[in-house]
């Protein structure tokens, strides 16, 4: 087996965010890139993660880590792997780390088959990174590490994308699996403080949100022909004729072009103006697609003429989460159980992510086509695809649930205090179907709140704080940022 591996990203220019964030915010971040280049200099910056595509981590790591080399900034990736039973034991850590201990707790077995994973992974990561050097670990896949990568003289971070505001049985033994494999670090990343586990040292947690890239495949500005023109090539679109394959540009500015189908399990497709309603996220039980369809056929579809589109990567393409074929299987089941008019207007729609810019257009032209956007997650580390849906300027509704309640704010969306509950969910997307008026102000406010606390360069200084405290101490000035 392969284990730990580089990946490349090409540089990405910074100079367009200007045009986004503003003149004095974009010298700010020029002029905090400079000193932590001059005084990094000779140390390289390192993210581990477990994949390289078909996440939220893989995506931004994708979009910061081509703004960091295009500023100059040696920075590096590595993408561990590991057997399908590392991968089963992984998702059940994230599993608990959500509260749910449904497939059971983890097991003496299942942290020894852990650490020999990691260990060996290590061996190939040591090769790579040098004393002195700076590395990010990113979630519980790469939290064993640590103990590694610190013995070489490495400044060590761990990152958590994900938890919950909460704690139970099952969020208790994902935190004692995990805590002795972290004693080495010198610093502890969280989206929310609320994720932070009291064991931790104040003073060596950072809070560092997550951002949107407005220029990457799946953000940029797409005209409406263009958005009509890749629904139709992916075959979610009926009524149009896709003419040449509809282009896009590239993160490495390379123009790009919409070629592949998706794989549509439908009865019926809408027409280019009939109202969508879209969820867009990976195929796992806490994003409650089932829930999301049965809130749609029994509070929705009666009222209006609207369809619904489920829409996740090819489940095959997802190396570390061997759970998505299941729930793509079981959203199946439910879509096959409908009453034939209602499934009519119900699509399961699957990615390709045989090229991953190809796919975020993809999501992009899905998300701009939206008349109303939603996640309904039962649990969410941060649900970045709620920031992404606000930037295209959609009306979102969303469960209050982890990243969710600070992404959508009052005037900006709608949140759901309980995601279970279907008939409020269905009022809330009725509400949006009906007044579209309402529903384009919302959008707007949407926008403008994402552009202010989400974009990239505020995330990189997060960064630079994390690492500059890792360097000379205590993260002080990083908390609460």
């Amino acid at each position: 087996m392969s284990l730990a591996k580089p990946v490349h990203v090409a540089p990405r220019p910074v100079a367009p965010l200007e045009q986004v964030i503003g003149a004095e915010r974009y010298q700010r971040l020029v002029e905090a890139a400079d000193q932590f280049r001059t005084a990094m200099a000779g140390r390289t910056v390192w993210n581990v993660s477990s994949t390289a595509v078909g996440g939220g981590v893989a995506e931004m790591l994708q979009v910061l880590m081509g703004y960091v080399a295009d500023l100059g900034i040696a920075c590096r990736w590595m993408v561990i792997t590991g057997d399908a039973e590392f991968f089963v034991i992984t998702k059940r850590l994230h599993n608990e780390l959500h509260g749910d201990a449904s497939g059971g707790l983890l097991t003496a077995s299942d942290a020894g088959h852990y650490a020999r994973m990691l260990a060996a992974n290590a061996v190939e990561l040591l090769t790579y990174i040098q004393p002195g050097d700076l590395v990010l670990l990113h979630d519980p896949q790469t939290a064993g590490l640590t103990e590694y990568l610190s013995q070489i003289g490495a400044d060590v971070a761990w990152r958590s994308h994900i938890g919950v505001d909460w704690h139970n049985d099952a969020t208790d033994a994902a935190w004692s699996f995990l805590l002795p494999n972290l004693q080495a670090a010198k610093g502890f990343v969280f989206s929310r403080r609320e994720y932070v586990p009291p064991e931790l040292p104040a003073d060596k947690v950072a809070i560092i949100p997550p951002s949107i890239d407005p220029f990457s495949p799946k953000n940029q500005q797409l005209d409406v022909d263009t958005v009509r023109h890749v629904l139709a090539t992916i075959g979610l679109l009926d009524g149009i004729t896709p003419r040449e394959p509809a282009a896009f540009i590239r993160r490495d500015g390379a123009t790009g072009h919409v070629s592949r189908q998706a794989d549509i399990t439908a009865d019926n497709r809408p027409g280019p103006d009939d109202p969508l309603v879209v969820q867009l996220s990976r195929w796992d039980n806490l994003k409650d697609m089932c829930g999301v369809m049965r809130g749609f056929s029994d509070y929705v579809a009666p009222y209006c003429d609207a369809y619904l589109v489920l829409a996740g990567p090819a489940v095959e393409g997802v190396a570390d989460d061997p759970e998505g074929a299941a729930v793509f299987g079981e959203c199946l089941l439910e879509w096959r159980s409908l009453p034939p008019p209602v499934r009519s207007r119900i699509l399961l729609v699957t990615l390709p992510l045989d090229d991953t810019d190809e796919n975020a257009a993809m999501v992009n032209a899905l998300q701009r086509h939206a008349t109303v956007i939603v996640q309904k997650s039962l649990a969410e580390g941060f649900g970045l695809t709620v920031a992404e849906g606000m930037w295209k300027g959609r009306p979102v509704v969303g469960s209050a649930v982890g990243g969710i309640i600070d992404q959508i704010t009052p005037g900006t969306g709608i949140l759901l205090p309980d995601p279970r509950d279907l008939p409020a969910f269905g009022s809330a997307v009725r509400l949006l179907l009906e007044d579209r008026d309402g529903a384009d102000r919302m959008g707007q406010a949407a926008q403008a709140h994402i552009t202010r606390d989400y974009v990239g360069d505020a995330h990189l200084l997060r960064y630079e704080k994390l690492f500059t405290g890792m360097a000379d101490g205590p993260l002080s000035s990083s908390r609460g940022c």
